[in-house]
Protein backbone atom coordinates (compact mmCIF):
# COMPACT_ATOMS: atom_id res chain seq x y z
CA UNK A 1 0.00 0.00 0.00
CA UNK A 2 1.70 3.22 -1.16
CA UNK A 3 5.01 2.73 -2.88
CA UNK A 4 8.17 4.50 -1.79
CA UNK A 5 9.05 7.97 -3.10
CA UNK A 6 12.50 8.83 -4.44
CA UNK A 7 14.32 11.98 -3.26
CA UNK A 8 15.50 14.13 -6.15
CA UNK A 9 17.76 16.20 -3.94
CA UNK A 10 18.69 16.64 -0.27
CA UNK A 11 19.64 20.17 0.78
CA UNK A 12 21.37 20.00 4.16
CA UNK A 13 22.94 23.46 4.33
CA UNK A 14 21.11 24.61 7.48
CA UNK A 15 22.79 23.86 10.82
CA UNK A 16 19.51 23.73 12.73
CA UNK A 17 15.95 22.62 12.25
CA UNK A 18 13.84 24.32 9.57
CA UNK A 19 10.81 26.02 11.12
CA UNK A 20 9.07 27.28 8.00
CA UNK A 21 9.05 26.92 4.23
CA UNK A 22 7.54 29.49 1.84
CA UNK A 23 7.02 29.31 -1.92
CA UNK A 24 7.14 32.50 -4.02
CA UNK A 25 3.95 33.46 -5.88
CA UNK A 26 5.68 32.87 -9.22
CA UNK A 27 6.90 29.44 -8.09
CA UNK A 28 10.54 30.17 -8.91
CA UNK A 29 11.98 30.27 -5.39
CA UNK A 30 11.65 28.72 -1.95
CA UNK A 31 12.51 30.36 1.36
CA UNK A 32 13.43 28.42 4.51
CA UNK A 33 13.77 29.83 8.04
CA UNK A 34 15.83 27.92 10.55
CA UNK A 35 16.79 27.40 14.17
CA UNK A 36 20.33 28.34 13.13
CA UNK A 37 19.26 32.00 12.85
CA UNK A 38 19.46 32.14 9.06
CA UNK A 39 17.12 31.92 6.12
CA UNK A 40 17.99 30.53 2.72
CA UNK A 41 16.61 31.07 -0.76
CA UNK A 42 16.41 28.08 -3.09
CA UNK A 43 15.72 27.68 -6.78
CA UNK A 44 12.77 25.41 -7.57
CA UNK A 45 14.37 24.72 -10.96
CA UNK A 46 17.29 22.69 -9.59
CA UNK A 47 17.13 22.91 -5.78
CA UNK A 48 20.31 24.94 -5.44
CA UNK A 49 20.76 27.54 -2.69
CA UNK A 50 20.58 31.00 -4.26
CA UNK A 51 21.29 33.15 -1.21
CA UNK A 52 22.07 32.94 2.50
CA UNK A 53 20.17 35.52 4.55
CA UNK A 54 22.18 36.33 7.69
CA UNK A 55 21.53 38.98 10.31
CA UNK A 56 19.05 37.70 12.86
CA UNK A 57 20.46 37.25 16.36
CA UNK A 58 18.24 34.29 17.24
CA UNK A 59 16.22 31.57 15.51
CA UNK A 60 13.88 32.36 12.63
CA UNK A 61 10.29 31.57 13.56
CA UNK A 62 8.47 32.25 10.28
CA UNK A 63 9.07 33.53 6.77
CA UNK A 64 7.12 34.74 3.75
CA UNK A 65 8.44 34.95 0.21
CA UNK A 66 7.13 37.44 -2.33
CA UNK A 67 8.32 37.76 -5.94
CA UNK A 68 10.60 40.73 -5.22
CA UNK A 69 11.35 40.46 -1.50
CA UNK A 70 11.67 37.95 1.32
CA UNK A 71 10.46 38.59 4.88
CA UNK A 72 11.59 36.80 8.03
CA UNK A 73 10.75 37.17 11.72
CA UNK A 74 12.70 35.95 14.69
CA UNK A 75 12.99 35.35 18.40
CA UNK A 76 15.30 38.39 18.38
CA UNK A 77 12.09 40.51 18.31
CA UNK A 78 12.73 41.84 14.79
CA UNK A 79 11.45 41.40 11.25
CA UNK A 80 13.74 41.68 8.25
CA UNK A 81 13.13 42.37 4.58
CA UNK A 82 15.61 40.92 2.06
CA UNK A 83 16.46 41.35 -1.60
CA UNK A 84 15.73 38.00 -3.27
CA UNK A 85 18.42 38.47 -5.92
CA UNK A 86 21.36 39.56 -3.76
CA UNK A 87 20.38 38.28 -0.31
CA UNK A 88 21.02 41.77 1.08
CA UNK A 89 18.99 42.91 4.10
CA UNK A 90 16.93 45.88 2.94
CA UNK A 91 15.11 46.78 6.14
CA UNK A 92 14.95 45.87 9.82
CA UNK A 93 11.60 46.34 11.54
CA UNK A 94 12.07 47.01 15.28
CA UNK A 95 9.45 47.61 17.93
CA UNK A 96 8.21 44.30 19.29
CA UNK A 97 9.49 43.50 22.77
CA UNK A 98 9.30 39.71 22.56
CA UNK A 99 9.46 36.86 20.05
CA UNK A 100 7.82 37.67 16.71
CA UNK A 101 6.16 34.40 15.73
CA UNK A 102 4.07 35.29 12.67
CA UNK A 103 4.13 37.79 9.81
CA UNK A 104 1.78 38.42 6.92
CA UNK A 105 2.40 40.53 3.82
CA UNK A 106 -0.89 41.58 2.22
CA UNK A 107 -2.32 44.56 0.36
CA UNK A 108 1.09 46.31 0.36
CA UNK A 109 1.23 46.09 4.16
CA UNK A 110 3.25 44.02 6.62
CA UNK A 111 1.49 42.63 9.69
CA UNK A 112 3.11 40.88 12.64
CA UNK A 113 2.07 39.06 15.81
CA UNK A 114 4.23 38.60 18.89
CA UNK A 115 4.58 37.10 22.32
CA UNK A 116 4.45 40.70 23.60
CA UNK A 117 0.63 40.42 23.24
CA UNK A 118 0.43 42.86 20.33
CA UNK A 119 -0.02 42.79 16.59
CA UNK A 120 1.41 45.55 14.43
CA UNK A 121 1.02 46.96 10.94
CA UNK A 122 4.17 48.29 9.29
CA UNK A 123 5.08 50.44 6.32
CA UNK A 124 6.86 47.95 4.07
CA UNK A 125 9.01 50.65 2.48
CA UNK A 126 9.96 52.73 5.54
CA UNK A 127 10.15 50.02 8.17
CA UNK A 128 8.07 52.05 10.61
CA UNK A 129 5.08 50.97 12.69
CA UNK A 130 1.93 52.32 11.08
CA UNK A 131 -0.49 50.88 13.63
CA UNK A 132 -0.37 48.92 16.88
CA UNK A 133 -3.16 46.56 17.96
CA UNK A 134 -3.39 46.09 21.73
CA UNK A 135 -6.02 44.15 23.64
CA UNK A 136 -5.03 40.49 23.82
CA UNK A 137 -4.13 39.19 27.26
CA UNK A 138 -1.54 36.78 25.98
CA UNK A 139 0.65 36.16 22.95
CA UNK A 140 -0.64 36.61 19.40
CA UNK A 141 -0.07 33.40 17.46
CA UNK A 142 -1.80 33.79 14.10
CA UNK A 143 -2.97 36.44 11.62
CA UNK A 144 -5.35 36.83 8.70
CA UNK A 145 -6.32 39.85 6.63
CA UNK A 146 -9.51 40.83 4.79
CA UNK A 147 -8.97 43.55 2.19
CA UNK A 148 -11.26 46.58 2.06
CA UNK A 149 -13.22 45.47 -1.07
CA UNK A 150 -14.26 42.33 0.83
CA UNK A 151 -15.85 44.16 3.72
CA UNK A 152 -18.22 47.05 4.30
CA UNK A 153 -17.32 50.67 3.69
CA UNK A 154 -17.51 51.22 7.44
CA UNK A 155 -14.25 49.30 7.77
CA UNK A 156 -12.42 50.82 4.82
CA UNK A 157 -8.74 49.96 5.04
CA UNK A 158 -9.45 46.31 5.67
CA UNK A 159 -9.69 44.10 8.74
CA UNK A 160 -6.95 42.23 10.57
CA UNK A 161 -7.96 39.09 12.47
CA UNK A 162 -5.67 37.84 15.24
CA UNK A 163 -5.74 34.64 17.30
CA UNK A 164 -4.22 34.40 20.76
CA UNK A 165 -3.38 32.01 23.56
CA UNK A 166 -5.86 34.00 25.65
CA UNK A 167 -8.58 31.93 23.94
CA UNK A 168 -10.00 34.71 21.78
CA UNK A 169 -9.71 36.00 18.26
CA UNK A 170 -10.02 39.72 17.63
CA UNK A 171 -11.05 41.64 14.53
CA UNK A 172 -9.28 44.98 14.11
CA UNK A 173 -9.94 47.96 11.86
CA UNK A 174 -6.58 48.46 10.19
CA UNK A 175 -7.13 52.15 9.41
CA UNK A 176 -7.96 53.16 12.99
CA UNK A 177 -6.38 50.38 15.06
CA UNK A 178 -9.67 49.93 16.92
CA UNK A 179 -10.97 46.50 17.92
CA UNK A 180 -14.04 45.86 15.77
CA UNK A 181 -15.08 42.54 17.37
CA UNK A 182 -13.82 40.05 19.93
CA UNK A 183 -14.67 36.45 19.06
CA UNK A 184 -15.25 34.55 22.31
CA UNK A 185 -16.16 30.90 22.69
CA UNK A 186 -13.00 28.81 22.67
CA UNK A 187 -11.86 27.40 26.00
CA UNK A 188 -8.25 27.02 24.90
CA UNK A 189 -5.62 28.88 22.93
CA UNK A 190 -6.46 29.86 19.35
CA UNK A 191 -3.64 28.25 17.37
CA UNK A 192 -4.75 28.90 13.80
CA UNK A 193 -7.27 30.82 11.75
CA UNK A 194 -8.20 31.27 8.13
CA UNK A 195 -10.67 33.46 6.22
CA UNK A 196 -12.94 32.36 3.41
CA UNK A 197 -12.51 33.96 -0.02
CA UNK A 198 -15.17 36.67 0.49
CA UNK A 199 -13.39 37.63 3.71
CA UNK A 200 -16.55 37.58 5.81
CA UNK A 201 -16.17 34.27 7.68
CA UNK A 202 -13.27 33.30 9.92
CA UNK A 203 -12.52 29.73 10.97
CA UNK A 204 -10.49 29.28 14.16
CA UNK A 205 -8.82 26.14 15.53
CA UNK A 206 -7.92 25.70 19.16
CA UNK A 207 -6.35 23.56 21.84
CA UNK A 208 -9.93 22.93 23.02
CA UNK A 209 -10.17 20.48 20.07
CA UNK A 210 -12.82 22.50 18.23
CA UNK A 211 -13.04 24.58 15.09
CA UNK A 212 -15.41 27.55 15.16
CA UNK A 213 -16.84 29.64 12.34
CA UNK A 214 -17.48 33.36 12.87
CA UNK A 215 -19.00 36.31 11.05
CA UNK A 216 -16.17 38.79 11.43
CA UNK A 217 -18.38 41.85 10.91
CA UNK A 218 -21.06 41.01 13.48
CA UNK A 219 -18.90 38.83 15.73
CA UNK A 220 -21.53 36.06 15.70
CA UNK A 221 -20.44 32.47 16.15
CA UNK A 222 -21.89 30.58 13.19
CA UNK A 223 -20.95 26.98 13.91
CA UNK A 224 -18.86 24.77 16.16
CA UNK A 225 -17.10 21.73 14.68
CA UNK A 226 -16.53 19.24 17.49
CA UNK A 227 -15.22 15.71 18.06
CA UNK A 228 -11.52 16.34 17.49
CA UNK A 229 -9.27 14.19 19.62
CA UNK A 230 -6.51 16.77 19.97
CA UNK A 231 -5.50 20.38 19.42
CA UNK A 232 -6.24 21.81 15.98
CA UNK A 233 -2.98 23.44 14.91
CA UNK A 234 -3.61 24.36 11.27
CA UNK A 235 -6.48 25.06 8.88
CA UNK A 236 -6.53 25.11 5.10
CA UNK A 237 -9.40 26.00 2.81
CA UNK A 238 -10.00 24.10 -0.41
CA UNK A 239 -12.72 25.03 -2.91
CA UNK A 240 -13.73 27.91 -0.63
CA UNK A 241 -15.15 25.65 2.07
CA UNK A 242 -13.90 24.98 5.54
CA UNK A 243 -12.73 21.47 6.33
CA UNK A 244 -14.51 19.35 8.89
CA UNK A 245 -12.67 16.47 10.55
CA UNK A 246 -13.61 13.58 12.84
CA UNK A 247 -17.26 14.60 13.23
CA UNK A 248 -18.85 11.31 12.22
CA UNK A 249 -20.57 13.15 9.36
CA UNK A 250 -19.43 11.51 6.13
CA UNK A 251 -15.87 11.75 7.40
CA UNK A 252 -12.93 10.31 5.51
CA UNK A 253 -9.97 9.60 7.77
CA UNK A 254 -6.39 9.10 6.61
CA UNK A 255 -5.01 6.65 9.16
CA UNK A 256 -1.60 5.59 7.85
CA UNK A 257 0.35 7.92 10.15
CA UNK A 258 2.29 6.46 13.05
CA UNK A 259 2.69 9.79 14.83
CA UNK A 260 1.16 13.27 14.95
CA UNK A 261 0.32 14.96 11.65
CA UNK A 262 2.48 18.06 11.51
CA UNK A 263 2.03 19.46 7.98
CA UNK A 264 -0.52 19.34 5.21
CA UNK A 265 -0.91 20.55 1.63
CA UNK A 266 -3.66 19.87 -0.88
CA UNK A 267 -2.61 19.88 -4.54
CA UNK A 268 -4.47 18.74 -7.64
CA UNK A 269 -6.60 16.08 -5.99
CA UNK A 270 -3.82 14.77 -3.76
CA UNK A 271 -3.46 15.32 -0.04
CA UNK A 272 0.19 15.51 1.07
CA UNK A 273 0.97 15.18 4.77
CA UNK A 274 4.06 15.46 6.92
CA UNK A 275 4.30 13.67 10.23
CA UNK A 276 6.18 13.34 13.48
CA UNK A 277 7.32 9.95 12.24
CA UNK A 278 9.63 11.83 9.80
CA UNK A 279 7.70 10.65 6.73
CA UNK A 280 5.60 12.43 4.15
CA UNK A 281 2.65 10.73 2.53
CA UNK A 282 0.45 11.23 -0.52
CA UNK A 283 -3.23 10.27 -0.37
CA UNK A 284 -6.00 10.34 -2.92
CA UNK A 285 -8.01 13.17 -1.37
CA UNK A 286 -11.36 11.68 -2.41
CA UNK A 287 -10.95 7.98 -1.75
CA UNK A 288 -8.50 8.32 1.13
CA UNK A 289 -6.19 5.71 -0.39
CA UNK A 290 -2.51 5.97 0.45
CA UNK A 291 -0.59 6.45 -2.79
CA UNK A 292 3.00 6.97 -1.75
CA UNK A 293 5.28 7.25 1.30
CA UNK A 294 8.37 9.47 1.25
CA UNK A 295 11.11 8.29 3.64
CA UNK A 296 14.43 9.93 4.41
CA UNK A 297 14.06 12.62 7.08
CA UNK A 298 15.38 11.92 10.57
CA UNK A 299 12.94 14.08 12.56
CA UNK A 300 9.48 15.64 12.35
CA UNK A 301 8.51 17.33 9.08
CA UNK A 302 7.52 20.90 9.96
CA UNK A 303 6.36 22.23 6.61
CA UNK A 304 5.64 21.11 3.05
CA UNK A 305 5.06 22.75 -0.32
CA UNK A 306 4.21 21.38 -3.75
CA UNK A 307 5.17 22.94 -7.08
CA UNK A 308 4.77 21.25 -10.42
CA UNK A 309 5.79 17.62 -10.04
CA UNK A 310 7.97 18.19 -6.97
CA UNK A 311 7.14 17.89 -3.28
CA UNK A 312 9.32 19.94 -0.91
CA UNK A 313 9.59 18.88 2.74
CA UNK A 314 11.36 20.83 5.50
CA UNK A 315 12.26 19.10 8.73
CA UNK A 316 13.57 19.64 12.22
CA UNK A 317 16.57 17.60 11.05
CA UNK A 318 17.69 20.73 9.14
CA UNK A 319 17.19 19.28 5.68
CA UNK A 320 15.07 20.41 2.75
CA UNK A 321 14.21 17.43 0.58
CA UNK A 322 12.84 17.43 -2.96
CA UNK A 323 10.69 14.47 -4.02
CA UNK A 324 9.47 13.30 -7.39
CA UNK A 325 5.67 13.04 -7.32
CA UNK A 326 5.27 11.99 -10.94
CA UNK A 327 3.35 8.80 -11.46
CA UNK A 328 0.80 9.35 -8.73
CA UNK A 329 -2.56 7.97 -9.89
CA UNK A 330 -4.80 10.74 -11.23
CA UNK A 331 -7.55 11.94 -8.87
CA UNK A 332 -10.97 10.38 -9.18
CA UNK A 333 -13.85 12.31 -10.68
CA UNK A 334 -14.80 15.23 -8.47
CA UNK A 335 -17.62 14.72 -5.98
CA UNK A 336 -19.01 17.23 -3.48
CA UNK A 337 -16.66 20.09 -2.68
CA UNK A 338 -14.40 19.26 0.22
CA UNK A 339 -12.03 20.95 2.57
CA UNK A 340 -9.13 19.65 4.60
CA UNK A 341 -7.51 20.00 8.00
CA UNK A 342 -4.23 19.45 9.72
CA UNK A 343 -4.45 18.54 13.38
CA UNK A 344 -2.26 17.39 16.22
CA UNK A 345 -3.30 13.75 16.21
CA UNK A 346 -2.38 10.65 14.23
CA UNK A 347 -5.10 11.03 11.63
CA UNK A 348 -6.49 13.61 9.24
CA UNK A 349 -10.15 13.77 8.29
CA UNK A 350 -12.11 15.09 5.34
CA UNK A 351 -15.85 15.60 4.95
CA UNK A 352 -18.23 17.06 2.41
CA UNK A 353 -18.70 20.79 2.87
CA UNK A 354 -21.47 21.69 5.23
CA UNK A 355 -24.63 23.62 4.43
CA UNK A 356 -24.51 27.45 4.44
CA UNK A 357 -23.45 28.66 7.86
CA UNK A 358 -26.04 30.14 10.20
CA UNK A 359 -25.54 31.66 13.66
CA UNK A 360 -24.95 28.97 16.28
Amino acid sequence: MGGGGSALRVCADHRGGINWLSLSPDGQRLLTGSEDGTARLWSTADGTCCALLQGHESYVTFCQLEDEAAFTCSADCTIRKWDVLTGQCLQVFRGHTSIVNRILVADKQLFSGSYDRTARAWSVDRGQVAREFRGHRNCVLTLAYAAAPCVEEAVAGGLLVTGSTDGTAKVWQVASGCCHQTLRGHTGAVLCLVLDAPGRTAFTGSTDATVRAWDILSGQQLRVFREHQGSVICLELVNQHCWLADTGERVRTFTAHRHSVSALKYHAGTLFTGSGDARARAFDAQSGALRRVFRGHAFVINCIQVHGQVLYTASHDGALRLWDVRGLPPPRAAGPKRSLSRLFSNKVGCAAAAAPLQPA
